[in-house]
């Protein structure tokens, strides 16, 4: 699993009266680093008509180890609501900015300070575009062009959403388990706990996915073995934001010619898929190739704060990614057993995965 580059997000939930900021202190405390605030991109769906989401900038906590390498980012997560009480009040310098571009939160994300006020945190934004802060009741702030056309909008942060706490590792080139138990143990010792719609991400480096067999072939095994996949790892039923592949990318496996193509041509084919983030299996990344984030997104995984449930998730398809790579078995005429059978798993991971499949998903 070492040549595998992996990331983890792993949503939890802390107890009334405690917030994200309170576990990224913990963490700053017991590992000897520092605590910076940012803001943090997130999407929501939005009950406007004709506005499918509000774009989102959240307070998120900047964990640092002191060569100022990042120890975790924690962020909060919008589909986390089971549990929070809607109605609690804003806490004293929670905030969040909304708008309905993208583009416009990237850019007052660069420009606005996370520990500025509701009054302030949006002058730099207004003074992009000449125009004053205005104030639109409820504490809420807002900034519009000279044609009042909708710029941003910055709002008291209600309903506990300080709780809601998804921790985002780095990307860890060696064993990651040592790092995530020490992120793990500080999130218990403050009695966090997962919450009922968690999930767990798994980012997996994708360099070597740039190449057209190779992704053909794992993307013929997901498609395959997908409803197989979600019964092994147990994914979360009240997970929201999963889906199976498209049929555009589905297609584009079982294209002959695809896998001859060299990895230009053959990202331009993904592109034109228009693979979405909000899937079981997330593209995107490794298409578009973004910066600092040329990743394979596994999206299936169950909440979790135990560790070896963890790390057995990732050695799974740290195989099954190794596997595609490879050229070796094709493993796919053989059911899901003779499939798994051809990964290189560790003998007790087998044994744990045989023990836990439900009859129905062993033929498939």
């Amino acid at each position: 699993m070492a040549s595998w580059k992996m990331g983890f997000e792993i949503e939890l939930l802390a107890p009334q009266g405690r917030s994200r900021r309170d576990l990224a202190a913990a963490v700053a405390r017991d590992q000897g680093g520092t605590v910076g605030v940012c803001f943090y991109p997130q999407s929501e769906p939005s009950l406007v008509p004709g506005l499918p989401v509000f774009e989102n900038l959240v307070l998120g906590f900047d964990v640092r180890d002191r060569g100022g390498e990042r120890i975790a980012l924690l962020v909060d997560d919008l589909t986390i609501r089971d549990g929070l009480d809607h109605n609690a009040p804003p806490l004293t310098g929670w905030l969040r900015l909304l708008s309905d571009d993208a583009r416009l939160l990237s850019l007052a994300q660069h420009h606005c300070d996370p520990q500025a006020g509701l009054e302030t945190v949006l002058e730099p934004v207004a003074a992009l575009w000449g125009t004053p802060v205005e104030h639109a009741g409820g504490g809420i702030t807002k900034v519009v062009d000279q044609s009042a056309r909708s710029i941003a909008m910055a709002a008291p942060l209600p309903g506990e959403r300080e709780r809601p706490c998804e921790i985002i590792s780095p990307p860890y080139g060696d064993d990651p388990e040592p790092a995530l138990r020490k992120l793990l143990m500080a999130a218990h010792a403050l009695d966090f706990s997962v919450p009922a719609e968690a999930a767990l991400h798994i980012h997996y480096d994708a360099v070597r996915l740039r190449d057209a067999r190779a992704l053909a072939r794992l993307i013929k095994a997901l498609d395959q073995f997908g409803d197989a996949l979600r019964s092994l790892v147990r994914t979360n039923p009240r997970c929201v934001r999963l889906g199976p592949i498209s049929d555009s990318i589905r297609a584009l496996a079982r294209d002959p010619d695809f896998q001859h193509l060299d990895w230009i041509k053959a990202q331009q084919r993904l592109i034109e898929c228009k693979p979405t983030k909000y899937a079981d299996y997330n593209f995107f990344n490794l298409a578009h190739d973004l910066p600092g984030k040329q990743t394979f997104e596994v999206r299936i995984f169950p909440g979790s704060m135990d560790v070896s449930e963890i790390m057995r998730n990732a050695r799974l398809f740290a195989a099954i990614l190794e596997w595609a790579c490879g050229l070796g078995t094709d493993g796919l005429n053989s059911g899901f057993l003779g499939f798994l059978a051809t990964l290189k798993l560790p003998p007790e991971d087998l044994d744990q995965w045989h023990s836990q499949l439900p009859d129905q998903a062993q033929g498939v």
